[in-house]
Formats: C-alpha cells, sequence, structure tokens
C-alpha cells in the first residue's frame, strides 16, 4: 500500500469530535484528506494488497451480524422460552407493581415502626426525668455502695494496666450470664442493663456514683419496652457526665488499644443534646505561643471539630495582628466528614509568629457568621477562642457586633501553661452567654471541648414540653456491632429546683437513644417484585440515602456518620437533582427520565429509561422513593396450586437430575425462616432440599411467592433443555454452555460440567449479565474480566468463555415484561478463529484467498493479519475478540491497554463517551506517618542548639515543656495516643477514602466510518462499524508501525482521588470548590438557641484539682533554681458537675 512513511499520533476528529476552541492552522494533508482518503485505501503496493474498502467492512459486519444472531436463534432459545411461557399460562398470574401505592405502603410501614420506637422513647424520657427528681443527691456516697454491671469489666481484669486495676476498684460488679441472640448479633442478658464509663473519667467520683444510683432504675423501664415491643434493639441513656446505661446488657467490645469511647461524642447524642450550630472557630497564632502549646491548640480544633454533625457549619482561622482562614474554605461550610477532614490537615499547617490581636480574631469571626449570602444552620451561633492569653478585653467590638441582644455565644479556651491573667478570657465568655475553659495538658483537651454542649442545652431544657421532640439520625456505625444502623434521640432534662421558688435547673441530664437497624427497614421493602433493576431508596433533610442498593460503604468508623448524598450514589444529573429537592422539602411526586446506570461491576454505563416515584415519611425527616424500569410494571406470581406438578418440578432441583437436565443454582434468598444461609451455592440448595422434604411450599414458615416461583422456573428452564438444548451439539457452534436465569432465582447452565467453570453470581439481581441484558435490546456480549482470565495455553481444555446474553419479553394480554434472560457462552479460541473467517474474503469456506502478484486485492483479518487488525470492542471499551494470536490473553482488558493510539482515536472520534464519577465508599491503605521520633506523641522536641544556650532554659518553650513532663506524670494523660490508635479501630488499618472512577459507553456515532490517525509523515487508517443488534464494535485497522510514537492512554480503572488542593488537577473533585457550590439541604425545623429565662451567671471561673505534695516540693524547688513561679493550672474539671 502506498502511504507515507508513518509515526504514530493523535487521532484526526471526526464527526461529534471534541474540537478545541482554537488552535493553529491545519496542515493541507489533513484538511484535503476526505479527498484523499479512497486514493489511499486503494493505492498498489509492492504487496499487491490494499486496505479494505468500507463497503468491505461492512460486509465483513453483516458476517458477523448474521452469525451471532443465528447462533443466538439456535441456542440462545428466546423464541421457543416465549413459547413455553404461554404454555404454562395457568401456572401464574401477570401482578402489577402500581407505584404510587407502594411507595405510599411502604412509607406508612417505616412510619409505624418508627412511632413504636417514639413511644418508647417518650416512655424512658419521662421515667428518666422523674426518677433523677426523685433522687436524693448523697454526698457520702461509696463505691460499695453501688452493685451494677460494667461492661468493661472483663476486658479490665484481663489488662493489669487498666484504671480499677490500678485504683483497686471496689465496686460491686455484677458477674452475668449471656446467651447469643441473632437481632442483636452479640451475646445478650435480658434480665440487666450495662454501663459504659469513658477511660479518662474516675468511676470512683461522687458525680458518677450518683448518676449510677439513679439511673439503675432505668432497668425495669427498658424491661418493660421490650416486653411490648420484642423488636427494640439497644435501648441507650447517654448522661452528660459520660456514663452510658444500655439494655440489654453485653460485654463492650473492647479496643485492642486504648478505649476512649464518650457517648457524649456519639452523632446522635450530640444530635440530641442540642440544636444546629454556626460555629467559627479562632486560634491565637501569636509569636507568644510555644511550640508545645500550638500542638495543644491544634489538638483541641480537632477534637472541637469531633463534636459537629451534618447539621452543623463551621469555619476555622487563626489571628495574630491579621486573621485569616487555616484552609481554603472562606465561609461558613457544612460540617460533614470531608470538610472536617479539610479542616484537620490544614490546622496541622499553622504556624506561631508576630502578635496577638484579639480585634482581629473577633471581627474575623462575627463577620462570617453575619454573611447571610450562604447555607448555613441558622440557629446557635459561636465563637470559640484558643489563646495561650492575654490583655486586651475588646469591648468596642462586643459593643459593635454583639450587644445588647448577645445572639453570638463565646466560649474562651485558655490553652497551656503561662502566667498571664486569664480575666479578660473569663469576662470575654460570661459577657456574651459563654463559658470559660482551661485546657493546661492533652487529657483535659476531650473534656474541656465538648462541655459547651452543657451550655446550648440550656434554651431546650428551658422550652420543656416544646423542646421533647424526637429526632432522627444520619446513618451510622453502631459501635456494639448491629452494623447500620438509625437512631431515634430525645432529650431528658432536670426537673430540680434548688429549693421553693428558687429557679428552673436548666441543665440536660443526656439523651436517651433507641437504634433502629437499616436491615430492619429494609424488610417493609417490597424485595423481588420490583425486578432486577427496581429498587427503594430513602433521603433524609440532607440528602443523604438510608435506604439505597448503593449504599455499600467499605469500611465504617463507628465515631463518624456515613454519609452517601443521593447525587453520588447514583450519577448525578439535573433531573435527578429537582427529585432530591423536592424530596427534602418534603414533596410527593412522579417523574419518567432518561438517565445513566453504572453496572453493577461498575465496568459499563447503560443509558435507560427509569420512573421516579416518592412520598414524605410522615413524623421523621425522611423521604421515601421507588425507582422502576418500564419493563418491570409487571411481573409473574406463580400459582402452583397442583401438588403433583410442584413434587414434579421440584424433582428437577435434584442434583441427581442435573447430569440430564443441566445443573441448576438457585438464588440465596430468604425462603423460609428455618433456612440455613451458605455462600457455598452447593450447600445453600442441600440446605434448601432437607428443608423442602420437611415442610411444603405452602407452609406459614415460609415465604410462599418466592417459592411458587422458584418451582415454577425449575420447571419452565427445565422445559427449554427438553425442547432445545438437549438435542443440540455445542461443539458444532464452539460453544462452551448455554444458560437461563429467571428473576424467580433460577440459573440452569447446561450441560452440567459447564458449572464448573460458571463464575456468574448465583442471584440472578445481583448478576452483572442479568441486569444489562435486561437494560438493553438485543445480545449483550461480556468478556471474561481480566483479573480472574488466565493465558489461554495455561486453562485446562482451553476454556476461556465469551458470555452472550439477551433478555425474554413477554407480551401477555397487552402486558410487557421480561422474566428470563437467556445466552450462550462462546469458546474464545475456537470463536477467534470463526472471526478472522468472517472478516475475510473467503469465497469458499475451506479456501483463503489468494492474490497473484499481478493481482489487486484487500487485505482481510485472515490471511494479512501480520498487517491487518481486527477486534471487536464491547460498549465499555474492552476488548472481545481478536484476529492476534498473540491478544486473546488479552481479553477483557480495557482496549487502551492493548492499543492505546486506535482506543484514543475512536474516542477522539465520538465513537466512546467518557464519564467520570466519585465512589465515596471506597477504602484505601493509611497514608505512611513521616518524619516520627521517639519522642512522645504531640511533644516538643528540643533541638541540640537549644539546650545549649542559656536563654532557652528561661524561655516560655522549656518552662511549657518542663510543666508537661510534671503534670504528665503526675494525672497520666500527656502520653495517650492517638484516638484511632487507641481504639484499635478498623481505620488504624484503612480508612475511607475517595476514589474517581472513569467508564466509558457508546457515543453518537452509529454509522459505519473511515479515519485516519495522522501525525505528519506517519499515518495510521482504520475503519470503525457498529454491530447491530449487540454492544459491539467491530474495527479494522492498519497495525502501527512505529513503536517509538507516544501515544495519550485513556484509562478505565480507579485511580485515587484527593479533597484537598493538590497539584494534578485530574486528582479528583476538591471540596475548596465543591463548597462554592453546595446542594440543597434543609436543616432541622426546630432551633432552639434563646431563651429570656436563662441564667448565664454560671460561666466558667475554673476548679483546680487539688495540689499534690510532689506538685508543690517541685514549684518550691524551681522557685529555688531562680525561675519564674507560675500558678498551679486550673482544670474544668468533669467531676465538678452537680446535678
Amino acid at each position: 500500500m502506498a502511504v507515507p512513511a508513518r509515526t504514530c499520533g493523535a487521532a484526526r476528529p471526526g464527526p461529534g469530535a471534541r474540537h478545541p476552541a482554537s488552535g493553529p492552522a491545519r496542515p493541507l494533508s489533513l484538511l484535503l484528506l476526505p479527498l484523499l482518503l479512497p486514493p489511499l485505501l486503494a493505492a498498489p503496493g509492492a504487496s499487491a494488497y490494499s486496505f479494505p474498502q468500507q463497503h468491505t467492512v461492512q460486509h465483513w459486519a453483516r458476517r458477523l451480524e448474521q452469525e451471532i444472531d443465528g447462533v443466538m436463534r439456535i441456542f440462545g432459545g428466546v423464541q421457543q422460552l416465549r413459547e413455553i411461557y404461554k404454555d404454562n399460562r395457568n401456572l401464574f398470574e401477570v401482578q402489577e407493581n402500581e407505584p404510587q401505592k407502594l411507595v405510599e405502603k411502604v412509607a406508612g410501614d417505616i412510619e409505624n415502626l418508627l412511632d413504636r420506637k417514639v413511644q418508647a422513647l417518650k416512655r424512658l424520657a419521662d421515667a428518666a426525668e422523674n426518677f433523677q427528681k426523685a433522687h436524693r443527691w448523697q454526698d457520702n456516697i461509696k463505691e460499695e455502695d453501688i452493685v451494677y454491671y460494667d461492661a468493661k469489666a472483663d476486658a479490665e481484669l484481663d489488662d493489669p494496666e487498666s484504671e480499677d486495676m490500678e485504683r483497686g476498684s471496689k465496686a460491686s460488679t455484677l458477674r452475668l450470664d449471656f446467651v447469643e441472640d441473632s437481632n442483636f448479633k452479640n451475646k445478650v442478658n435480658y434480665s440487666y442493663t450495662a454501663v459504659q464509663i469513658p477511660t479518662d473519667i474516675y468511676k470512683g467520683s461522687t458525680v458518677i456514683l450518683n448518676e449510677l444510683n439513679w439511673t439503675e432504675a432505668l432497668e425495669n423501664v427498658f424491661t418493660e419496652n421490650r416486653r411490648r415491643d420484642p423488636t427494640l434493639l439497644w435501648q441507650v441513656f447517654g448522661s452528660a457526665t459520660g456514663v452510658t446505661r444500655y439494655y440489654p446488657a453485653t460485654p463492650w467490645r473492647a479496643p485492642k488499644k486504648i478505649d476512649l469511647y464518650d457517648v457524649r461524642r456519639r452523632p446522635w447524642y450530640i444530635q440530641g443534646a442540642s440544636s444546629p450550630k454556626d460555629m467559627v472557630i479562632i486560634v491565637d497564632v501569636s509569636g507568644s505561643v510555644s511550640g508545645l502549646t500550638l500542638k495543644l491548640m491544634k489538638t483541641s480544633v480537632c477534637e472541637m471539630l469531633d463534636t459537629l454533625s451534618d447539621d452543623d457549619y463551621v469555619n476555622v482561622a487563626s489571628f495574630n495582628e491579621k486573621a485569616q482562614p487555616v484552609s481554603c474554605f472562606t465561609h461558613l461550610v457544612q460540617a460533614n466528614v470531608r470538610n472536617k477532614k479539610v479542616f484537620k490537615e490544614a490546622v496541622q499547617g499553622m504556624v506561631a509568629k508576630g502578635t496577638t490581636g484579639y480585634k482581629a480574631g473577633f471581627e474575623y469571626a462575627f463577620d462570617q457568621l453575619q454573611n447571610s449570602n450562604i447555607t448555613r444552620a441558622n440557629c446557635n451561633k459561636m465563637i470559640m477562642m484558643f489563646t495561650d492569653g492575654g490583655e486586651d478585653r475588646v469591648q468596642d467590638v462586643f459593643e459593635k457586633y454583639n450587644w445588647p441582644n448577645r445572639t453570638v455565644r463565646v466560649f474562651t479556651f485558655s490553652v497551656g501553661q503561662h502566667n498571664y491573667d486569664v480575666t479578660p478570657l473569663q469576662w470575654m465568655a460570661c459577657a456574651n452567654k459563654g463559658y470559660y475553659f482551661e485546657i493546661p495538658s492533652i487529657g483535659a483537651i476531650r473534656i474541656n471541648t465538648q462541655e459547651y454542649l452543657d451550655v446550648l442545652g440550656r434554651p431546650m431544657v428551658l422550652a420543656g414540653k416544646e423542646a421533647k421532640q424526637v429526632q432522627w439520625t444520619n446513618v451510622y456505625e453502631d459501635a456494639l456491632g448491629l452494623g447500620l444502623v438509625v437512631t431515634g434521640t430525645l432529650p431528658v432534662f432536670n426537673l430540680t429546683q434548688d429549693g421553693p421558688g428558687e429557679k428552673k435547673n436548666q441543665l440536660i441530664l443526656g439523651v436517651m437513644g433507641i437504634d433502629v437497624a437499616l436491615n430492619d427497614i429494609k424488610r417493609l421493602t417490597p424485595n423481588y417484585t420490583l425486578g432486577a433493576n427496581g429498587y427503594v431508596f430513602a433521603i433524609d433533610l440532607n440528602g443523604y440515602v438510608l435506604l439505597h442498593p448503593n449504599l455499600k460503604p467499605q469500611t465504617t468508623n463507628f465515631r463518624e456518620p456515613v454519609t452517601l448524598d443521593f447525587l453520588d450514589a447514583e450519577l448525578e444529573d439535573e433531573n435527578k437533582e429537582e427529585i432530591r429537592r423536592s424530596m427534602i422539602d418534603g414533596y410527593k411526586g412522579h417523574k419518567q427520565i432518561r438517565t445513566l446506570v453504572k453496572s453493577l461491576d461498575e465496568r459499563y454505563i447503560d443509558e435507560v429509561l427509569r420512573n421516579y416515584t416518592w412520598v414524605p415519611i410522615r413524623s421523621t425527616n425522611y423521604s421515601l422513593g421507588l425507582v422502576l424500569p418500564p419493563y418491570s410494571t409487571f411481573y409473574l406470581q406463580a400459582n402452583l396450586s397442583d401438588q403433583i406438578l410442584q413434587v414434579k418440578y421440584f424433582e428437577f432441583l435434584l442434583p441427581s437430575s442435573f447430569e440430564s437436565e443441566g445443573h441448576v443454582f438457585i438464588a440465596p434468598r430468604e425462603y423460609c425462616k428455618d433456612l440455613n444461609a451458605s455462600d457455598n451455592n452447593t450447600e445453600f440448595l442441600k440446605n434448601f432440599i432437607e428443608l423442602m422434604e420437611k415442610v411444603t411450599p405452602d407452609s406459614k414458615q415460609c415465604n410462599n411467592f418466592l417459592l411458587h416461583n422458584l418451582i415454577l422456573d425449575t420447571g419452565i428452564t427445565q422445559q427449554l433443555v427438553e425442547r432445545v438444548w438437549r438435542d443440540q451439539d455445542l461443539n458444532t457452534y464452539s460453544l462452551l454452555a448455554v444458560f437461563a436465569a429467571t428473576d424467580g432465582g433460577i440459573t440452569r447452565v447446561f450441560p452440567n460440567k459447564a458449572a464448573e467453570d460458571w463464575t456468574e453470581n448465583p442471584e440472578p439481581f445481583n448478576a452483572s449479565f442479568y441486569r444489562r441484558s435486561l437494560d438493553n435490546r438485543g445480545y449483550v456480549f461480556k468478556p471474561p474480566h481480566q483479573d480472574v482470565l488466565l493465558r489461554p495455553l495455561e486453562l485446562e481444555n482451553d476454556t476461556v468463555g465469551i458470555l452472550v446474553s439477551t433478555a425474554v419479553e413477554l407480551s401477555l394480554g397487552g402486558r410487557t415484561l421480561r422474566p428470563a434472560v437467556v445466552g450462550v457462552k462462546l469458546d474464545l479460541e475456537a470463536w477467534a478463529e470463526k472471526f478472522k473467517v468472517l472478516a475475510s474474503n473467503r469465497t469458499h469456506q475451506d479456501q483463503p484467498q489468494k492474490c497473484g502478484p499481478s493481482s489487486h486485492c484487500e487485505m482481510d483479518c485472515e490471511v494479512n493479519n501480520e498487517d491487518l487488525l481486527c477486534v471487536l470492542i464491547d460498549d465499555g471499551g474492552f476488548l472481545v475478540l481478536s484476529n492476534q494470536n498473540h491478544q486473546w490473553d488479552q481479553v477483557g482488558r480495557f482496549f487502551s491497554e492493548v492499543d492505546a493510539n486506535l482506543m484514543l482515536a475512536l474516542y477522539n472520534n465520538s465513537f466512546y463517551t467518557r464519564k467520570e464519577s466519585y465512589d465515596y465508599q471506597a477504602a484505601c491503605a493509611p497514608q505512611p506517618p513521616g518524619n516520627l521520633g521517639a519522642a512522645p506523641r504531640g511533644v516538643f522536641v528540643p533541638t541540640i542548639a537549644d539546650f545549649l544556650n542559656l536563654a532557652w532554659w528561661t524561655s516560655a518553650a522549656a518552662w511549657s515543656l518542663f510543666q508537661q513532663l510534671l503534670y504528665g506524670l503526675i494525672y497520666h494523660s500527656w502520653f495517650q495516643a492517638d484516638p484511632a490508635e487507641a481504639e484499635g479501630s478498623p481505620e488504624a488499618r484503612e480508612s475511607s477514602c475517595v476514589m474517581k472512577q472513569t467508564q466509558y459507553y457508546f457515543g453518537s456515532v452509529n454509522a459505519s466510518y473511515n479515519a485516519i490517525i495522522d501525525c505528519g509523515n506517519c499515518s495510521r487508517l482504520f475503519h470503525a462499524q457498529r454491530l447491530t443488534n449487540t454492544n459491539l464494535l467491530f474495527v479494522v485497522a492498519e497495525k502501527p508501525l512505529c513503536s517509538q510514537c507516544e501515544a495519550g492512554r485513556l484509562l478505565q480503572k480507579e485511580t485515587h482521588s484527593s479533597l484537598t488542593p493538590h497539584p494534578c488537577p485530574a486528582d479528583g473533585p476538591e471540596q475548596c470548590e465543591l463548597v462554592q457550590r453546595p446542594r440543597y439541604r434543609r436543616g432541622p425545623h426546630i432551633c432552639f438557641d434563646y431563651n429570656a429565662t436563662e441564667d448565664t451567671s454560671d460561666c466558667g471561673r475554673g476548679a483546680s484539682f487539688p495540689p499534690s505534695l510532689g506538685v508543690l516540693v517541685s514549684l518550691q524547688l524551681l522557685l529555688l533554681l531562680g525561675l519564674p513561679p507560675r500558678p498551679q493550672p486550673q482544670v474544668h474539671a468533669q467531676a465538678s458537675r452537680r446535678l
């Protein structure tokens, strides 16, 4: 072929290709390409072969189409299966899914389920308030006076270094017996409650002992609730003191290291204890903040962020002479997991320098809170200031922004060891309805960054019954092993008064919670009548999904909620945005849309038609939706009243029939209550058969709908074997197997030996081939996934197979449905050879084309396979067949990995369209920590130069370091490990992350198309043709001659995506950009942030631990050495809380 010398390069854009807005003028050769292309194709060369003409390739494509269609007509049995269904019309009825009725019924069932939990919650909250009101405080209460089951007792007895072992606990701890309960996925005791007390709280303190004393009476209420509603799961009272009492009793799930669980930091407690918050955190980074104090501040900010939920909004700024945000967020943003992660990473970059300027910090914070042009909580407003101290009270700032209404609360935190006057910090908090806290060491951080919730709870307590409203949480991971749950919460108030005529108490006692497992809600939804691609979903006011088939977090962290937005659970488009907004606003509606869906194996994209119907779930913050494809409007319901026929069909499930009737896989569904589940389908079938020998399909303990449909489909698929498969010779057409799968849960593979290599999911609804076949007309090819593909020569009997499947569509009385999928499994090697022959110029079956020296011939895929590349690629861009023998082991790989140059040309010529999305539920290995030294965590480590510098020894840094060492040794709190490591949670090994996914699907080009890959001195001709009634693209191209040429490579695999600014622009959706276009949401409809009777006089004066003799002696020695004296640190002690 006479073509110029070639170098590989980018493809010339074809019809529908993406053209740059501007660029250099095209070379003349490229402009003349449409005129030159026919001569180039036919130009004679030394080999006497030319690139095949367009009509030749089209002829090959028709032969391929006819061969595929012929095989499927003979062996697929679509028409025969239709006739079998019609012949058995008396054995089933056609039922209709009425979307509006369905979704309203399910919403009503969920409402009733949750309402039962609400009634139990109210009984618990009322009882708790009455028990505490009747309780008489005991100053002299002792540990031995209290008897309770300590949930952590067994673990602590096994740990000689535990708190109780060190202190010699005198409490009378019950020893209980437990029984396994499948509902709780745990061992429980229904006669007692269990108590969990955080590790950093002393169990023998007066406050804790009084708390244990009065909450013991809740045990009877818990028990009575369970008697009324046996379906109740965990009933929990989370106290504001940190004590958790839950029912039924079960041992605590002790982590491998330090247990840092504190109920007051659980998502459900935070939501129930206060109304939504708009919070601005400002951090003093002036030069007076020593290295260690700055580290304490960084840790404190991170702990503060953990007290916020998705209903809250936050920003973090640092200040010295000027104030600036620590991250890329310039305004308040939603306190979701991803935004908080950005803050935590940014806070670590704060550097201390300059002078303290409180005015700059507070003015920045007030400006943030006054910005009404952004989405925010619009309820509690607060400023949290972390500083090492200062003299300025910035009264003028408060007068300008906050007085006289004081709508913004100010909380001040004195951090580290210093000798500054803290009076200004106390005054700021007291003058602005806030609270003053001290954080002298790392051990005081957790308690003092969460007690502000007590202050925010005051208006709720004073509002009384008006504030006693049940709220339902986001989805989160249960700490006791239930899996994913939602929790109903109800605040519990202190109803006591200090004396006759005294003001009402304004302390919140805690939060009552009752868990509901997501699986229990799912059981209320229709499972199998909606078909493989129909489903129910539910979302909350944030747009996060409560139910959705794509809610599958790979790793869960029980300290964080599971937040998957509806628009991230599906492929986002404008129609879905409208549906989401309508659901959040509490409307009902229906809409049919054309949308994109991702295949179950996440390799393909299909454009489909879906009907969305939605209604609100009354008395909750949730809205329920139903998604149905048009072909799932109707479904079959078996009516096997003839018991003789039941027995006859059932016999075809017995393994003894497999040799003649083909192997049967049954979907592992919950057919009966006593059916033992198993991941091994052979074992599951055995369990099923054994149970069926004891019960009948009409038994009350069984799901009659599932059983009857399963048995019906067993008989119908057996008739397909009898009428079609048994008399055919599969080897004649190089078939490894034929198969049929049904909505009823049957997958029949023929012959029986083919089942040994069958790797598809036995549940048709979870099989990618099944779901894609229902959504696509014609024949769907599915090459084996590359991960499980072996080289053909290494396989036994060379049995690498390619699935080809198609849906069986029935039309019965004007009602259309697709109850089954049938298909064949092609032998890869044999069909690769057949592919060559069909795409050749043979005039006789056994005689390849011969071309003499003087004759002119076109190249074909058989004779000229050294010069001509011929491939079949599926709609996802994966290689299905090739005329190159060395590419057989690459079947199933994304074609860009096989021929990057050609795949790029197909993409640029609009044969393929790219779709990028993000998986927010992925799991990633933890990043290796950097710069780890031998010093304890969070320690400022002085350098050798510091030690040699006499001035350093008199500096604040040296003094702070020495004091931290002293107090760390005395109070055992400074050397605590990081929460993730201490809790020994899965996140220490792998954590949730965002993965960028890229899929390809057929573009707008449907016709036959010639093109040339041109880059100057080298060109490469190719022709692409869609095969009708299939998901295949037939491509014929010259083999590349220029191996030195680099072509852009399209990627299809998952890649890690960063949420923070990154040098690589393709790294993912940066949160900094996403927050500029926040998705629509609504906060809770109630807000309690103000009450005229609130007493703000208790605003934090500090409470000291009693100084030990060792501390006093040490301080005296330091004074004798001439170092400046420092005051004994004050700590807002949790034990000072008196109910």
